[in-house]
């Protein structure tokens, strides 16, 4: 089969399959099979990049980061809705339509809390989509919707114009992987899946977008040319059978089955995939609709039924204190159970001390407590009284619940963090840290392969990888003995580094790969480093006074001094083989931009760097001089406007051989 008919074949076999799992929620082809084609799919792409599909699933990955969002204007607007907090005002509503029309139908369907989003085909395919905005102007988010795999890039039978209007959400479940993931990388939680939508949806980087597990459902037509409805619901199946993921929607005539029916959904929330924060009801009738028009905020025919927030009184039977992966310590109540928004709740988050102070929290409390976002429970506040005798005002603790090293608060003070160099709880951050590219630089030791090791207990600390074995590694995968032999000679090789990868590997707080090097220029070997006093550490070039307290004490706990050891018992290089062979370039900052041919940013920075100068991102009036590669950018354009000698690369290494 020619590329041609094989790339066709595939994108229809795997989007067949994306509607099946994202749409339908009926997966039809195992993860692994999806994977497998997937890649088929992308090597023939990239061999005959002509031949890719508008609609591949291999555009969903997420493209180029954006510098800003441009502004886009509706063809139709995208109202808002009057909202109504009771049943009584829903029942006005209801009254009023069908005072002057006693036929009414009217629909009902939950109120996703997610962001509005517009759509628009044209010829059936995808061409744009952007946030509502204040209804008029929105925002052009086209490249992060492409990767939400619900939105099909082509639909069937289309007319030539078609603007659709939907609702974009994070899943209930991937809204707590995100948040698992933000606590395990010691990262702020969001408040709730909307905040994380919104937030998401306006990455200016669509691959971060692409890993956030956003989805939509679509719930109007705002502009369909050539095709005439008469109803909202025809208006849904017309877009449901052109495989559009559709808001679930049910038609009543009487007042009563529609207040049931919106009762009905809020006691079975739970059960959706979404987070909600209402119901909608609508008219029907599309012509009923324009008779009954609109006033200048919203539409006559429409109201959003508004659930309040449920909350209840518990007690704070214990807080516990949890160790994410990046050290951040993380209070929690455990609270007395009690039943809210659906499930049982036996424990809520408290944030940090902040937080905990603010509010005043104690053991023995009797709070009140709510589902932020009707996901994460909260402490609203104390009822004071009830608070019984003998309560203490709650810290976090200074010493790691884990492993007993002091703790320190973050540079913005919000979080208190461990800085054990061996607490088990970070140890596989650490590892992945200590491996990567601009540290150690082990290659093959992924992730994976790692928490392997950890959970195996082969290894109990950054140090413990050179005192591995064949054998041990060995049992970890079914690759051979070839590949585990070359992992084993990727490690040892890694004793030879330059001890500024080593500086930066060990993981100090405020000491990055740049710093790593001054700190070994200027005191050659490990040892002279960890001796050095704080004045010392402040006397360097670059080194200010909070990076040279951390400095200090990294090298003063007693586990750095252990993992030290186990480093230098290992064989592992201390010593500085970066040697300033002259400082023409001393005093002097140059700027990296655009695609080099003749060398890599890495080998032109080592070079400046051997030479006495600088390294910086960004261009300013401090900058020497700018070395342009192709597609250079707004770098060259500031450059330029700040009169700053820009270099091409040939220009570059003659001024190296001067």
């Amino acid at each position: 089969m020619q590329a041609k008919e094989r790339i066709a074949q595939l994108t229809q076999i795997l989007n067949d399959a994306n509607y099946q799992y994202y749409v339908l929620d009926n997966p039809t082809m195992p993860d692994f099979e999806y994977d497998h084609l997937l890649r088929e799919l992308e090597d023939l792409e990239k061999e005959n990049p002509e031949l890719a599909a508008a609609d591949s699933p291999t555009q969903r990955v997420g493209g180029t980061a954006l510098s800003k969002f441009e502004k886009f204007t509706h063809t139709v607007p995208l109202m808002s809705l009057q909202d109504v907090f009771s049943l009584e005002e829903l029942e006005d509503f209801l009254q009023k339509v069908l005072s002057g029309y006693p036929e009414a139908e009217f629909t009902v369907e939950p109120k996703i809390d997610g962001l509005s989003v517009a759509l628009e085909y044209e010829d059936g395919k995808f061409v744009r989509g952007a946030t509502r905005g204040d209804g008029v102007i929105g925002e052009d988010v086209t490249e992060n919707l492409k990767t939400i795999r619900s939105i099909p890039m082509t639909i069937p039978d289309a007319p030539s114009r078609l603007i659709v209007r939907g609702e974009v959400y994070i899943p209930k479940k991937n809204f707590e992987k995100l948040n698992a993931r933000q606590e395990e990388e010691g990262k702020p939680l969001f408040a709730n899946p909307r905040n994380a939508a919104a937030g998401s949806l306006r990455q200016l980087d669509p691959k971060i977008a692409a890993k956030r597990g956003l989805d939509i459902l679509i719930f109007n037509v705002q502009l369909a040319e050539g095709v005439d409805f008469t109803s909202h619901a025809q208006s849904l199946e017309y877009l449901r059978q052109r495989q559009f993921k559709v808001i679930d929607c049910k038609t009543f005539t009487d007042i009563d089955s529609i207040k049931n029916y919106v009762l009905s959904i809020n006691e079975n929330r739970e059960q959706l995939d979404c987070d909600i924060d209402g119901a909608v009801i609508k008219v029907n009738d599309l012509m009923l609709r324009m008779k009954l028009g609109q006033t200048a905020k919203f539409p006559k025919w429409a109201v959003a039924y508004k659930y309040p927030p449920e909350i209840k009184s518990t007690v704070v039977e214990d807080i516990v204190v949890q160790v994410g992966r990046t050290g951040v310590l993380t209070p929690k109540a455990v609270v007395a159970p009690v039943r809210l928004a659906g499930t049982t709740v036996t424990n809520a988050t408290l944030h940090n001390q902040d937080f905990i102070t603010q509010r005043d929290i104690r053991v023995g409390d009797t709070v009140r407590i709510r589902k932020a976002g009707e996901i994460i429970p909260e402490i609203l506040d104390v009822d004071f009284s009830k608070r019984p005798d003998g309560t203490v005002a709650y810290r976090l603790p200074s010493v790691c619940p884990v492993c007993g090293a002091p703790t320190e608060k973050d540079e913005d003070g919000a979080f208190l963090r461990c800085t054990g160099a061996e607490c088990p709880a970070q140890l596989s951050r650490n590892i992945a840290h200590f491996v990567s590219r601009d540290a150690m630089d082990i290659d093959g030791l992924g992730s994976s392969i790692v928490d392997a090791l950890i959970e195996k207990e082969f290894i109990k600390s950054p140090a413990d990888i050179y005192y591995l074995t064949l054998d041990q590694i060995k049992s970890l995968w079914q690759k051979g003995d070839t590949a585990a032999k070359k992992l084993l000679t990727a490690i040892e090789n890694s004793k030879q580094q330059d001890v500024s990868r080593l500086i930066y590997a060990l993981g100090i707080r405020q000491v990055g790969a740049k710093t790593g090097k001054v700190l070994a220029a200027e005191f050659g070997y490990l040892d002279a480093l960890a001796s050095a006093d704080i004045e010392q550490l402040q006397q360097v070039s670059d080194i200010g006074e909070v990076t040279a307290i951390s400095i200090h004490r990294w090298f003063a706990q007693p586990q750095s001094q252990s993992l030290i050891e186990k480093l230098r018992n290992a064989g592992v290089n201390f010593d500085s083989k970066r040697v300033i062979t002259d400082n023409r370039f001393a005093g002097k900052t140059f700027v990296l931009t655009g695609a080099l041919s003749k060398f890599t940013r890495e080998e032109a920075s080592e070079k400046i760097e051997l030479l006495g100068g600088k390294v910086s991102g960004s261009v300013s009036k401090k900058t020497s001089f700018v070395i342009v590669g192709e597609n250079a950018g707004s770098k060259e354009r500031k450059a330029l406007e700040l009169g700053i000698p820009i270099l091409s690369e040939d220009a570059f290494l003659d001024l190296i051989k001067e």
